[in-house]
């Protein structure tokens, strides 16, 4: 009887059935539950839970528990998971449909305020920073270095340069907050010559829509990034996230 109430509950399962849809090739059957992709994860032990449990949870059709876990906000997607798994099972992609189980305006906070604010403009930043607070920032940064750092007067930030071979984004919390840490990755770029660019549109790396898993957003954010970059006629995107 307990196994019949087990089979019916696995059968029923309408997220194991979607992460099936959506894996093919029997991914989530090929795990055997070594624990190695909790070996490397940073997420592993927080709210007594780790990938391995999480994958065990989806196999055996858990829904409720799925939906309800806060874990799955805890994971950084950043595949390590993937990586030391024997079988490749794709434990990121699955997370990513499980918090799609929650309501977007249940979801996280601060990733959710983070996404909403990058969608308000077309800079993509999640600190609301306008073109022209990115524009001045960076002008007013590049004309402190060059005046105060010797060996740097001729150091170069552009901004919408047309042509340039790399379009650069940069994470939108450092020219707002912690300006000066925009300028190491100047300095090796102008040591090593490179040709390039921001753009006033486009300009911030980080896409929080992601890690909201709202896929409509996220298409939002990475198209009008890759629009920025063919308006200018750059060649690549340089994404320091």
């Amino acid at each position: 009887m307990a196994d019949e109430a087990l089979t019916l509950k696995i059968t029923q399962s309408e997220f194991r059935k979607k992460v099936k849809e959506l894996l093919p090739g029997g991914n989530l059957e090929n795990c055997f539950t070594c624990g190695t992709c909790s070996g490397g994860c940073p997420a592993s032990g927080l709210h007594d839970m780790d990938p391995r449990k999480f994958v065990r949870m989806v196999a055996l059709g858990l829904d409720e528990e799925i939906a309800t876990t806060p874990w799955v906000w805890m994971c950084s997607m950043c595949q390590r998971c993937i990586h030391a798994c024997p079988m490749q099972v794709d434990i990121p992609r699955m997370v990513f449909l499980a918090r799609q189980l929650t309501p977007r305006d249940q979801r996280p906070k601060g990733i959710l305020g983070s996404c909403n604010m990058a969608l308000k403009s077309d800079t993509c930043s999640a600190m609301g920073a306008s073109e022209e607070d990115f524009k001045f920032v960076v002008e007013d940064v590049l004309e402190e270095v060059r005046e105060t750092q010797p060996g740097f007067e001729n150091l170069q930030a552009p901004i919408n340069k047309e042509g340039a071979k790399y379009f650069l984004n940069q994470n939108s919390r450092e020219p707002m907050t912690e300006p000066d840490e925009m300028v190491p990755l100047w300095k090796i770029l102008h040591i090593v010559g490179a040709d390039w660019t921001y753009g006033t549109k486009g300009w911030a790396a980080e896409n929080y829509c992601m890690f909201l898993a709202d896929d409509e957003s996220w298409e939002h954010i990475v198209r009008t990034k890759a629009k920025a970059v063919d308006d200018l006629g750059c060649q690549y995107w340089l994404n320091t996230e």
